[in-house]
Parts: structure tokens; sequence; C-alpha cells
């Protein structure tokens, strides 16, 4: 066994629905700025596109920005 091993069913089934964009985007942009930083320009353009290819949230979901660029 690793210390990566997936979770059982009874905790997938408790994880939550919503994907909190905002907090992806959070993160997306910091890690394409580090990467700008440390000189890896393709990974941050790489990052810069999985930020583009969010899926926009449904209107009224909380948690969500239209967009952080």
């Amino acid at each position: 066994m690793t210390a990566f091993a997936a979770p059982s069913a009874r905790h997938r089934q408790a994880e939550p629905k919503r994907i909190d964009r905002t907090a992806l985007l959070m993160m997306l942009s910091y890690v394409e700025a580090e990467c700008r930083r440390l000189g890896a320009l393709d990974a941050a353009r790489h990052t810069a596109m999985a930020a583009a290819l969010l899926p926009e949230a449904p209107d009224g979901v909380l948690g969500t920005t239209p967009s952080l660029q």
C-alpha cells in the first residue's frame, strides 16, 4: 500500500459536488506567476491555458467569479 492510496468509496461520496472556481483560479494564478518568476515560461503558459479552460459556473453558485484575467 502506498501513501497515495485512493480514498474509500464512503469518502468519495462525501466530497462536495461543486468546484470552488475562485480558489482554483487563484491557485493557478499563483502557479503561473511562480513559473514565470523561475523562468519556466512554457509551464506558465500551460498554467494560464488551464485557467482559461475552467468551465464557467452557473449563475447563482456561490464562490465563483467571472474571471481573474
